[in-house]
């Protein structure tokens, strides 16, 4: 009699996946989730269930596919569900806050849920007072640009100023470094960084990228400054740009890197020996650096479109020699043609994509100022 009980019930849940927004997962998107929370009402994919035990005070969480239901638990799924959980929830969501997917780091995604579901950061707008108040400063753990020890540094970010800063010494009264809201991007690193909480902060000075890598302890505050740099920086593009819609003003806030990983270079010349740098493709910039975790790049190269006579070849010229990497990739630009390695087909393969999805993008009217500049360089 069991069996069959059970059975029926897993049917009815499987059904209930069949229902609009119960097909991807209710915190990060995912395809299919297996795992619910019973307490909340919500189906989510195997990686956020994992987030919810974190939380088990508020959630527990049962596979579907694996644990008994019982036919009130069941029942109790069928009367919430993703979309009514989401209404409830993600009431007041800053548009300028960022919404993880199943592609973005652990923390992203775990203070996503925190937030939601253990502080209901969204059913009220005073608890979203830390990243949407336009002013924070706070300690972070901030890498040494030449020695590579992390210190206590104190930051600002001021949104009436378009600054973020920081200082050196706790009672100095000159910041360290100020960097303009309008340059500044922030993308979450764990990997690179060594450490599950690391931020790299990026920004222009003398239109060369500089790198700032921070972290803190506690996620939360982590993760308040990276939306508290969005904020500013949404505030910032509707100013600089009023007649932009909010949809596309959202991608600028942050961005990804398109893609980052070793290569080998070599000169303008093409004479010297190739040698190995780290590579980070940021929006239109290919900058190689000797260490990933360096401050500045060894060099950025532009990368037009297309229509401005960008390509992206594989293959190195005929002649070529001193490499030892034998996948090769040229990149021509009006000016010279740039000569890469990479280690294995696949990578060259990786790279020949990210170069062509900027390639193949028509320049935007800015970004021919940029270009210009990249000419004109020393």
């Amino acid at each position: 009699m069991m069996t069959s009980d059970q059975e029926k019930t897993r049917q009815r849940l499987k059904q209930l996946l069949g229902k609009p927004g119960n097909g991807n997962c209710a915190d990060c998107g995912a395809a299919d989730p297996e795992w619910a929370s019973y307490t909340l009402g919500v189906f989510v994919c195997h990686s956020c269930s994992g987030l919810h035990r974190n939380i088990a005070q508020i959630s527990k969480v049962k596979s579907i596919l694996l644990d008994p239901w019982s036919s009130s638990e069941v029942e109790f799924m069928d009367s919430v569900g993703n979309n009514a959980a989401k209404a409830k929830y993600e009431q007041i969501v800053p548009a300028f806050f960022y919404c993880p997917t199943h592609k973005d780091c652990t923390l992203l995604r775990e203070q996503w849920i925190r937030a939601k579901y253990e502080r209901k950061e969204f059913m009220c707008v005073e608890k979203q007072e830390p990243y949407s108040a336009g002013y924070r400063e706070g300690f972070l753990w901030k890498r040494g640009r030449d020695n590579g020890q992390y210190l206590s540094r104190k930051f600002i970010l001021s949104e009436r100023e378009g600054v973020l800063k920081y200082f050196n010494k706790h009672d100095a009264r000159e910041p360290k470094a100020i960097m303009k809201i309008n340059t500044v991007n922030a993308t979450f690193q764990p990997i690179k960084i060594g450490t599950a909480h690391g931020l790299q902060i990026t920004y222009l000075k003398d239109n060369s990228t500089r790198n700032i890598f921070v972290y803190h302890e506690d996620g939360k505050e982590m993760v308040d400054w990276f939306n508290a740099i969005r904020a500013a920086r949404f505030h910032y593009l509707q100013v600089a740009f009023p007649g932009a819609s909010q949809s596309d003003l959202l991608p600028k806030l942050t961005r990804n890197y398109i893609k980052e990983g070793y290569m080998e270079k070599t000169g303008p010349k093409h004479t010297e020996g190739f040698k190995k740098r780290w590579f980070t493709m940021d929006d239109r910039r290919l900058m190689y650096f000797k260490d990933p975790l360096d401050a500045y790049a060894r060099g950025e190269v532009f990368i037009g479109s297309k229509e401005n006579s960008y390509t992206v070849i594989p293959g190195l010229p005929a002649n070529t020699q001193g490499y030892h990497w034998q996948f090769g990739i040229t990149i021509v630009t009006p000016d010279r043609r740039f000569l890469f390695t990479c280690e294995s087909e696949g990578d060259r393969k990786d790279w020949i994509a990210a170069l062509q999805t900027v390639i193949n993008r028509p320049m935007l009217p800015q970004e021919y100022a940029v270009e210009a500049y990249f000419k004109h360089k020393p």
